[in-house]
């Protein structure tokens, strides 16, 4: 071997040697960025014809599994739906309050028949006709209040729905920029590792909002389909998608007929398609789930101040004094039904004059298969009149209209402002029966949230170290290999040093 040639392979170690090393710095100084991978400095040897002519320097390498980024991306996608739906559900179920503390709905329906049984036993004494009007008040502020946490609850997945449009849409333009620059840097022959971990950092970002589908391709560039099949444009400027400001009252619904904007792409309505992380969640609990908790109160609320009606008391109204009618379906017209879980009220007249627990507000004909005549006690009435005391004990918070003939099944069914929506369980008879139910079915979905959270946070965690082990920054095997770096760049310095010795020798003899 020449002196030159062994020269020329010294001197190529030496440069594969120093980039390696400033590779290393670099891994070692971004241990903790967020995103960052751990790159290695290629380098092959260089022959011709057998003959070793060096190294050659290649370009600066990540090891990324993309199907564990994917899963792992999926997971934290889950993990921030959970939470979503987690922290909604939790301020309605703080005010459904529990079974344990006595102050749930169905406790409150619970201490009104309490009150009306202590009434029954002497009807004359107002002290206990004003008990049993207070008791009516506090149940109907317990509908207003439960109401009221259901609507706040929706109008935030309303406006996280607009909060989540707008950070998709800036994700989608630095995935675009980042796309354009690697894809640039790709045909200028640059290495472009720190870009695609930035661009997956990115990725991760949007799918907590969006869950996507990245199909890389050859030149560096991306397709993003969404879980519903939707393919997001890639726009370095403007928005891909977009939706508008909507007030959540309890007859608002997205939809045909709706007052609810959808989230519209190029115009066109693609909110079926969004599904998973914040904003599919955002929308789930929008359109579905807190709906269908307005129409379990509403219904529980109408049949409360129906069954009291149909006895001869009219001790639940709204505001104008009106009573739903529940012989129609939940949201047919002059129902009455949508959102008067919000606006029932103790009736005016028996605020004013709690006698009327005793004595009844109107007369009621007898209704085969319903409720049997009654005519309200005059007000020269006697004292002790307890007919219609015990027809709300016994039927109005009972499950029968009169003996032998139960109530009309309580519906499950066509609810929603849309009468699209059901309940997942089978009604109970009784308005106390079924608002217990309703409190824990609804508080029991905070408690599936959770657990749902709890699980996907731990398979997210699993993926994270899983892909921080094979393609994060291990500070100590970088160390390692800072060691053996720093030895082979002494090792070719030596080799270049004994070499310019031998010419200088060698130069020397010629002289």
């Amino acid at each position: 071997m020449s002196l030159n040639l062994a020269f020329s392979i010294a001197k190529s170690g030496l440069l594969g040697t120093q980039r390696a090393l400033a590779q290393v710095a670099q891994n070692i100084t971004n241990a903790d960025t967020p995103g960052y991978t751990r790159k290695v400095a290629t380098a092959t040897s260089v022959t011709v014809e057998g003959q070793p002519l060096g190294i050659k320097l290649g370009e600066a390498r990540r090891s990324v599994d993309g199907a564990l980024v994917a899963e792992r991306d999926q997971r934290a996608a889950d993990v921030a739906a959970a939470m979503v739906r987690e922290r909604l559900l939790t301020s309605i179920e703080a005010v459904h309050g529990s079974t344990d503390s006595g102050n749930s709905l169905g406790d409150t329906i619970a201490a009104l028949q309490s009150s009306l049984i202590s009434l029954q036993a002497t009807p004359g004494d107002t002290g206990l006709q004003r008990n049993a009007a207070e008791a009516a008040y506090d149940v109907a502020t317990r509908f207003n209040e439960i109401a009221e946490a259901i609507g706040d609850a929706r109008q935030q997945a309303q406006d996280g729905v607009l909060s989540e449009v707008e950070t998709i849409n800036a994700a989608l333009r630095e995935i675009t920029q980042l796309t354009n620059s690697i894809k640039a840097d790709m045909v200028r022959g640059l290495p472009v590792g720190d870009l695609a971990d930035q661009r997956d950092l990115a990725l991760t970002k949007l799918s907590e909002s969006l869950p996507v589908q990245a199909l890389h391709q050859a030149d560096g560039g991306l397709i993003l389909i969404t879980k519903g099949g939707l393919a997001l444009p890639m726009l370095a400027s403007g928005d891909a998608l977009s939706t508008s400001l909507a007030s959540m009252g309890p007859d608002a619904y997205y939809g045909a007929g709706g007052s609810i904007p959808g989230v519209t792409l190029g115009g066109v309505d693609v909110t079926s398609q969004l599904t998973g992380g914040r904003l599919g969640e955002y929308l789930t609990l929008r359109d579905a789930t807190l709906p269908r908790y307005q129409a379990e109160l509403d219904v529980a609320a109408s049949q409360l101040a129906s069954r009291f009606s149909a006895q001869g008391l009219a001790l639940f109204t709204d505001a104008s004094g009106a009573v739903p009618d529940t012989s129609l379906g939940y949201a047919a017209a002059g129902s009455g039904q949508i959102g008067f879980a919000n606006v029932i009220r103790l009736a005016s007249a028996v605020a004013a004059n709690p006698a009327l627990l005793r004595d009844g507000t109107h007369a009621v004909a007898d209704t085969p298969g319903g409720p049997t005549a009654f005519t309200p006690n005059p007000a020269n009435g006697p004292s002790g009149f307890t007919t219609l005391i015990e027809r709300l004990v016994k039927y109005s918070l009972g499950d029968s209209a009169r003996d032998g003939s139960y109530w009309a099944p309580i519906p499950s069914s066509g609810l929603g402002p849309d009468g699209s929506l059901s309940s997942p369980f089978i009604p109970g008879r009784s308005v106390g029966s079924y608002a217990s139910t309703l409190t824990a079915t609804q508080s029991a979905d905070r408690a599936a949230a959770t657990t749902a959270k709890e699980r996907a946070s731990a398979l997210r965690d699993g993926l994270d170290a899983r892909l921080q082990a094979e393609s994060g920054v291990d500070p100590d095997a970088e160390m390692a290999a800072l060691i053996q770096l720093q030895n082979a760049y002494a090792a070719n310095a030596r080799v270049m040093n004994a070499t310019q010795e031998m010419w200088a020798a060698l130069q020397g003899i010629a002289s």
